[in-house]
């Protein structure tokens, strides 16, 4: 079950790149995905840059991707909505 806008990474995670207009609002992004993954106690690889922010999501225990992985892919997809309409 794809998240829409997510790539499937050699059938092993899920990766997005999301843009943003600076580096503040990127990080912001960031810290929300924070809290959500802290929440959810799932947590993703994330990078940010200027204007930038990379997510990578797998479930470690199985190495692969699980449904978790995919709950906090549309978690994250509503976060950056939320972002988009500020």
């Amino acid at each position: 079950m794809p998240v829409s806008d997510w790539e499937v990474v050699d059938g092993h995670h899920l990766h997005r790149v999301f843009r943003f207009p600076d580096f503040m609002t990127a990080l912001a992004f960031v810290n929300r995905i924070g809290a959500a993954a802290e929440e959810q106690n799932h947590h993703p690889d994330l990078l940010l840059t200027w204007g930038k922010v990379e997510v990578s999501i797998f479930t470690h225990t199985i190495n692969g991707i699980s449904g978790k992985d995919h709950a906090l892919a549309a978690m994250i997809d509503s976060l950056y909505a939320v972002t988009q309409q500020q």
